[in-house]
């Protein structure tokens, strides 16, 4: 399940917006100005951005400015605007696609699809690093430090969905969804067991725990 976060001021379209995302299976972060915008955006590393160009505080240029600055989170401007000068200005900020309000939901979905599919082509290959852990897609190599560990591929697929959200807790009923699928209908300790096999593996040296527990919502790879 992918994490858009739509930053608009306007209350109803931020509603709709919610509604619609959430109909389609993504999971939906909201912000209702530039400075929340980038606070959440930092607290949840969405997928997706979704950004009003016209907010207060901070504006959405801005905004897409600092985020591009950061990481290559995929941005959408949204805009009353509809001038060339003003499409070149929003992709120039460094958002990679622009929609002009009103827009149709469906035309808004495509174009997130289209978003993240590029997302996935231009990092999927990449290693994935955090603290002493690392984990490399394309040779399935998986290190704590300088100590190599062999995963099954179950194992693999949950520690790289926990590398893609550091620092971020993750509800149990998402890593379900996005590591088993949405049909998944197995053992309901599962994902309890397969927990205990990457804390097993990637602890083996006496290295420090990566993957905590948050009591009554799911899990966090965090430093201690």
């Amino acid at each position: 399940m992918a994490t858009v976060l739509i930053a608009d001021d306007d209350r109803k379209i931020i509603d709709m917006l919610r509604r619609t995302l959430a109909y389609e299976g993504y999971h939906v972060v909201t912000a209702a100005d530039g400075h929340e915008a980038l606070a959440k955006a930092l607290a949840h590393r969405p997928d997706v951005v979704v950004l009003d160009w016209l907010m207060p505080g901070v504006d959405g240029l801005e905004v897409a400015r600092r985020l591009r600055e950061a990481d290559g989170t995929p941005i959408l401007m949204l805009t009353a605007r509809d001038a060339v000068e003003d499409r070149v200005e929003g992709l120039d900020s460094g958002a990679d696609d622009y929609l002009v309000k009103p827009f149709a939901p469906a035309e808004l979905l495509a174009r997130l699809r289209a978003l993240l599919r590029r997302s996935d082509t231009g990092r999927g290959d990449k290693p994935s690093t955090y603290a002493d852990l690392y984990l490399d897609p394309v040779t399935r190599e998986t290190r704590r430090g300088d100590r190599q560990f062999s995963l099954s591929p179950k194992e693999f697929d949950l520690l790289a969905h926990l590398l893609r959200y550091p620092r971020q807790v993750l509800p149990r009923e998402r890593i379900l969804q996005d590591v088993w699928g949405y049909d998944f209908g197995g053992d309901g300790n599962v994902l309890e067991v397969y927990i205990r096999y990457l804390r097993g593996k990637t602890e083996a040296g006496g290295e420090p725990r990566l993957i905590h527990t948050v009591r009554g919502v799911g899990y966090v790879l965090r430093e201690e």
